[in-house]
Order: structure tokens, then sequence, then C-alpha cells
């Protein structure tokens, strides 16, 4: 059984899959399997998963016809045998140290192990590093407490190598047919890591491109991503409450998926923005910011009175 199963998803990732295989290859660390997932890809990418498949027996290829990059990733979990899940985007690539740098924690047993990233260009060219907080051997409970206020990307699951154990002792499953199955998930498995820590290593690169899911200039599919939010959000909400963790937890967790949909409405139109609102009032999410300081009091007495004039101040 290997330590560590890699799960790529691909769908037309012609352009980018070699670099992505090569920095996983080219690593000094071979305890590992790849589990490359083609979601019906229309280019060459199959023609190129076969060719590295043909001479590195490290891969495993399964194809499917294409339902999403969360079922893709659910079907990677399904047939992973490795000790750790991690996951890596087609269009991404890590750094040639990545494994080695967190050897030593994958031999302790640590359930969650969390990495930082880089924001690059097509050419590599690095456009920003992604920050937050560090910290040893914490309960995943804790770990999230120190990284929901401080770290923007506390749910990328490309940072984290994740105990399979987790996934198979909560039946979790990535949401399909929708959009940020990871903010949906990825709170839910860090409380329930018995250990985890998270290192100063900026180990993997996050390529912007115009073709990336998480950017584009298709305002159907940024209207479901936001709507898709809310979905997630209400899984979230109801799942928590049903787990042995602290008052204070659930509070962080719904401060943070509560900052996370409030984002959203930035990315609307004028017409959409009111019912969305509706939507978050609904959910009577302003309940969500605990007044523990002067900040936290202003904020909420802003978002009660309007929303948007909220996020005009900020």
């Amino acid at each position: 059984m290997p330590k560590l199963s890699i799960i790529i998803p691909v769908y037309n990732a012609e352009n980018t899959l070699r670099k992505c295989l090569d920095s996983i290859l080219e690593q000094n660390y071979t305890d590992y399997e790849i589990i490359l997932v083609n979601d019906g890809s229309q280019d060459s990418s199959e023609k190129i998963i076969l060719e590295y498949a043909k001479e590195n027996n490290k891969i495993k290829y399964i194809s499917k016809e294409n339902s999403g990059v969360a079922d893709s990733r659910n079907i990677g979990v399904k047939n992973a045998t490795g000790e750790y899940i991690v996951f890596v985007d087609s269009d991404d690539y890590v750094k040639n140290t990545i494994f080695t740098d967190i050897e030593s924690y994958l031999e302790k047993g640590i359930e969650l192990i969390k990495w930082k990233g880089i924001l690059v260009n097509k050419d590599g060219k690095e456009i920003s590093k992604m920050q937050g907080p560090c910290f040893e051997e914490t309960t995943g409970e804790n770990g999230f407490n120190i990284l929901y206020s401080e770290d923007v990307f506390i749910d990328t699951l490309w940072l984290y190598a994740i105990k399979r154990n987790i996934f198979i002792e909560n039946d979790f499953k990535f949401e399909t047919n929708t959009y940020h199955e990871d903010f949906g998930l990825l709170p839910l498995i860090i409380v329930k890591a018995k250990t985890m820590v998270s290192i100063d290593k900026y180990n993997y690169f996050y390529v912007q491109t115009e073709n990336s899911i998480m950017r584009g200039n298709d305002y159907k599919k940024t209207l479901k991503k936001a709507y898709d939010s809310l979905l997630q959000y209400d899984n979230i909400i109801k799942k928590i409450e049903n787990y042995n963790i602290e008052k204070k937890t659930k509070e962080n967790i719904k401060i943070f998926c509560t900052n996370t949909i409030l984002l959203k409405i930035e990315t609307l139109e004028e017409r959409d923005k009111k019912d969305f609102i509706a939507q978050i009032k609904k959910r009577k999410m302003i309940r969500n910011i605990k007044i523990r300081n002067i900040k936290q009091l202003i904020k909420r007495i802003l978002l009660s009175i309007n929303i948007e004039l909220y996020l005009k101040l900020r």
C-alpha cells in the first residue's frame, strides 16, 4: 500500500498535463500512486495519460463520461489505496520537495497536513504567495480555530494531505453537480482530523488562467457558483450541529462560511444581488457574526442595516 494517493481530475488539459505529471514524477519521494480521472476530455488528454501510464506503473487511469470535478474527485478517493489523499489540479504543478517536506509528519501519522501555495501565471512567474498561520501538531478543531480568521485559503483542497480514513470513517463525499465542493467539505474534514499541522513551505503552484474553474467571464457560471455556495453552507450548518465540537468552533465555522457567502455578493450583477441578499437574510446569517470585540460589533450593526453598504465600506 502506497503512503500517498495523488488524485488528478483531468478535463481538456492537453496543454498543462505534462508539466503537472512531470512535477510529481520527478520527486525524490517515491511512495505514492497517481490516480488520473479523465472527465470526458475532448482533446488529446487521454493520449498523454496513456503515454505516461505505459512508462510508469505508479499511474492508475480511470476514464468516464463528463460529470464534473467533484465526481472525479469522489471516484479518485474511492479507488485510492494510499494512506493519505493529495489532490492536484491538472493545470497546476508542485514543488520537487513537496513530499519530502511532509515525510516526517506522514511517518508520525498526522491526519491533516497543510502547506502553502504560490499563485503564478502561465509562464511560471510569481503573482503572489498565499499567506496563513503555521503551527505544529494540534487537533483539527483547534487548527480550524487558528486558521479561520487569518487564512483565506483554508478551504483550498490542494493545500492539504488528508488521511484517507477521514473520508472513510465519516463517509465524506464531494457534492456533485455543484461548484465550491471544497468549501462545502473541507471545514468538516478539518474539524474531524484528530491531529493537524500547518507548515511554512510553499509547495504548490496554482496557475491562474482564463479557463480556470475559479475564474472566467461566464456570468451564468458565476451566478451558479454563488447559489451553489448557499447549498454548501446549508449542508455544513446542518452537519456541524451533530458534531462533538466546542460551541466556539461551531460559531467560528459559521463565521467563516458567512464571510465566504458575503463575498459572493460582489460577483453578482445588480439585478441578482437583491434576491441573493434575501437568501442570506432568510438564513439569518447575520446572527452568525459574534460580538467578541468592537470590530465585530460594528460589522454586525452595519450588516443588520445594509449588507451592500457594509461591503462598500470594508
